[in-house]
């Protein structure tokens, strides 16, 4: 603009002194009129983005404090301050990597199966220019943000897994592991089924099965907690597991851990709408009636069976409907959600209790039971109960549609998800293993890990 008014006034006094335009105005006039407009700057959508801010802060809050009290209420006293910084430590270690590699590896390029380096190092997702932050096309929300949010997702997600493998794991070992699995695990089955050219996408029009995994069940809980289960079994059992009683040594934490985690489930479910929308709300209501259905199940079945519903039911209920709405929370209504919560949070109940005394795995902290079970529950109930009038404009929706071709994009996400979780956690921790050992020393685990791998106690009593 300031080039225009000068060359308006060049012009203007030539014209006045000569009587006409000399050629190097001529010139200078014709340049300016050839220059490129200047992009105009990005307009965004400021109730989008602030509920992507709230939400993705909940989704946060859920590693620590939420999992991290959930989790802690239910190991020994003496091993309280390493759940605690397993978690902690996780939330540095994967902020960190997603920003140097992680979020380009799952979000980058078009390839269907696996993401490119085009955003490492956040590349493409800064603004490149004063006030010229690039934008989440059709959202109103920075690309910044939607990195950040997906990027609290790839901080639990590994989290999740801590339950499996409670009280014996090296800290160094975790570290490493969380890290390979991070990158080989995560990042691919995230780029598969969220990436908008990814094979399992929904939002692929391309793809031959378009998977319903609207906020993680699949890529967050499905791998997680397929990767838990061969995490125990390749680790083998805790000391004295069968022989002693292993109570959880808090049960107040954990309950305070559950209802965080369900708070914090509103951002983790009703974020994934990516805008304040009528999408968002139903995902909110949903995940909401789902806690409440899986937390009155559990209870119930315990009431039933031994005569008492206990506070640790409950806690596990209400988090096994979280988890088992968590795919479908997007495109299944109310209703329909505290169905899916009710006959999903059986077989949850039944993992956690049945399958595991069957097979005398020690799941420390029921992370197959929970996550896995629950996981791969929700994603096939999704495909009966999914409805377009909930989806809006995209013609999906499950057998409640009479669409019962969907079972079918969702039972291949399954097995993607189970195939890529359990052969990459074996290969990860069959070379960790081999390299550095997986496991604390018999003393070490007699004597608790807060002690042995962080020369601390959680609890001092004089």
């Amino acid at each position: 603009m300031l080039a225009r008014l000068k060359t308006g006034g060049l012009v203007a006094l030539s014209t006045l002194l000569f009587g006409t335009i000399p050629a190097f105005a001529q010139e200078a006039t014709a340049a300016v009129a050839a220059a490129p407009a200047a992009p105009a700057p990005p307009v965004f959508d400021s109730g989008n983005i602030a509920w992507m801010l709230t939400s993705s802060a909940l989704v946060l809050m859920m590693t620590a404090p939420g999992l991290a009290l959930f989790y802690g209420g239910l190991v020994r006293k003496k091993n309280i301050l390493s759940v605690f910084m397993q978690c902690l430590f996780l939330m540095g270690l994967m902020s960190v990597i997603w920003a140097v590699y992680g979020y380009s590896l799952a979000f980058g390029g078009t390839n269907p199966y696996i993401g490119n380096f085009d955003h490492v190092l956040l590349k493409g997702v800064m603004a490149d220019a004063p006030g010229m932050w690039p934008i989440h096309t059709g959202y109103g929300i920075p690309k910044l943000l939607f990195m950040v949010f997906q990027g609290m997702f790839f901080i639990i997600t590994p989290a999740l897994i801590c339950g499996a493998f409670a009280e014996r794991m090296k800290f160094s070992t975790m570290c490493v592991f969380m890290i390979l699995w991070a990158t080989f695990v995560y990042c691919p089955i995230a780029h598969w089924v969220w990436a908008d050219t990814g094979w399992l996408c929904e939002w692929n029009a391309a793809a031959k099965y378009q998977a319903i995994d609207f906020a993680g069940g699949t890529v967050v809980h499905i791998t997680s907690g397929v990767s838990a289960l061969v995490c125990a079994l390749v680790m083998g059992k805790r000391l004295g597991f069968g022989q002693e009683p292993m109570p959880p040594h808090n049960l107040t934490y954990t309950a305070i851990g559950a209802a965080m985690l369900w708070m914090g489930w509103f951002g983790f479910n009703g974020g994934s709408a990516l805008g304040s929308t009528a999408q968002a709300v139903s995902a909110m209501v949903s995940t909401h009636f789902a806690a409440a259905a899986g937390l009155l199940v559990w209870a119930g079945l315990e009431w039933i069976q031994r005569g008492k519903p206990s506070v640790l039911g409950a806690c596990s209920g209400a988090v096994a409907g979280l988890v088992l709405i968590t795919p479908g929370s997007g495109t299944v209504g109310a209703i329909h959600a505290m169905v899916l919560a009710a006959v999903g949070t059986c077989v949850c109940y039944f993992a956690c209790t049945t399958l595991k005394s069957m097979f005398k795995y020690d799941d420390s902290l029921d992370a197959f039971g929970v996550h896995g079970a629950g996981g791969i529950t929700g994603a096939l109930l999704t495909g009966v109960f999914a409805t377009q009038n909930i989806y809006g404009s995209r013609p999906m929706g499950g057998w409640v549609d009479g669409n019962w071709g969907q079972m079918v994009p969702q039972a291949v996400s399954v097995l993607a998800a189970v195939g890529i979780g359990a052969v990459g956690t074996l290969v990860i921790l069959k070379i960790l293993d081999a390299t550095m050992g997986l496991r604390v020393s018999q003393d070490d685990e007699v004597q608790g890990l807060d002690i042995t791998q962080h020369g601390e106690e959680g609890y001092i009593f004089h």
